[in-house]
């Protein structure tokens, strides 16, 4: 038998809790100013397990005041037995919820370190997040007395039933792992399908690919179909790239000096404008005597794929510029178009024929009646 509660124990189970509650508040305030230390370094680890720290710090603080009360009071031994499977259980909740913070944002710091800053891999973190929280949920139930061996067999017997119910979103995950797993996309990437959806990889999740187009729109493609088509991928090998504009003067026109100031515009553009290359060598290359002009091809050099646009605009008219201030004439095609006039022959008229003797009998002849 228990002794019976008194006053003492009350006050003792008190002090216990309030301690414990002014020592979450304390370590709390203590992790918030960590936090914003953290926030000055360039790793972004240390703020992913303050931030974490933040969750299991102030709820072991608060279980060790309550254990502490539970074991100043009288209690009996099944009493004092459920209390401590409570306290660890909460406490083994957090620890899991907070490992799994800290984990899952290792790895999604991770993907963003290889993929940019506006990249994200969901499909990685979702997946950690799941067995984290899941790994926790079974040993707090084994600390709770639950046997998790019929659990884990009829998990196991259930898979296979989830798993034929599921194939399009099995198949979607799968995909997404080796998506990822062999690197041909990363988030970040520009991208460019057969079936004609392009922009900019955003996020692979669980289900399916989220691609940003240039018009600042959002593509959801399934990862079956992203793994199962032809891309381009504008950021493998590398993310810069040539870039082609088509050229044409006049006949009249000295091709060496034409070369020569189009070099000169183009070294000009990339030093100038953002997302030029300053030392792609530029290439000026004459391929074609067209109808109306000698055609040619200038190769810039561009940062990534959507630099192009304003590489071109701006090359354009500089060359425009440059080319009037040089005389250099870019003639428009045209065509001249004969038109003539021929005389339709008319059809000659048949020519009337004699008639026969009984066409021209137009007047019947009558007998001479008798007298």
């Amino acid at each position: 038998m228990t002794r019976a509660l008194t006053l003492h124990d009350l006050m003792a189970a008190g002090i216990a809790l309030v301690a414990g509650t002014a020592a979450a508040v304390l370590l709390r305030v203590i992790l918030r100013w960590l936090g914003v230390r953290a926030g000055r370094t360039k790793w972004s680890g240390d703020d992913i397990i303050v931030d974490g720290l933040r969750t299991i710090v102030p709820w072991a603080a608060v279980t060790g005041g309550a254990a502490v009360a539970a074991s100043a009071l009288p209690l009996t031994a099944r009493v004092g037995r459920n209390v401590t499977m409570t306290l660890t259980a909460v406490l083994i909740l957090a620890a899991t919820i907070t490992v799994a913070r800290v984990v899952a944002g290792m790895v999604q710091a991770l993907a963003q370190s290889r993929s940019g800053v506006a990249g994200s891999a969901t499909i990685f973190v979702n997946i950690t997040r799941v067995v984290v929280l899941a790994m926790g949920f079974l040993v707090m139930l084994e600390t709770l007395g639950v046997s998790i061996a019929p659990l884990l067999t009829a998990l196991g017997v259930g898979g296979l039933a989830v798993a034929l119910a599921l194939q399009d979103t099995l198949a979607n995950l799968f995909a997404g792992v080796h998506i990822l797993a062999s690197r041909t996309v990363q988030p970040g990437h520009y991208i460019k399908l057969s079936s004609g959806e392009e922009g900019y990889v955003v996020d692979i999740n669980w289900r399916n690919t989220v691609v940003r187009t240039l018009s600042d729109n959002l593509v959801i493609i399934p990862n079956t179909k992203l793994s199962g088509t032809n891309m381009t991928n504008y950021h493998r090998p590398e993310q810069q790239m040539s870039l082609n504009v088509q050229v044409g003067v006049g006949y009249d026109s000295d091709l060496e000096h034409v070369e020569h100031v189009t070099i000169e515009v183009v070294k000009s553009v990339m030093a100038d404008v953002e997302g030029g290359l300053p030392d792609h060598e530029p290439l000026v290359r004459f391929h074609t005597f067209g109808d109306s002009r000698i055609g040619f091809t200038v190769i810039l050099g561009v940062g990534e794929f959507s630099d192009q646009y304003r590489i071109k605009h701006e090359f354009i008219k500089r060359l425009h510029k440059r080319y009037r201030a040089e005389g250099i004439s870019v003639p428009a095609p045209r065509r001249i178009v004969s038109v003539h006039q021929t005389e339709i022959p008319q059809p000659e008229l048949p020519i009337p024929g004699p008639r026969l003797a009984t066409d021209a009998m137009t007047t019947p002849v009558n007998p001479t009646p008798p007298v």
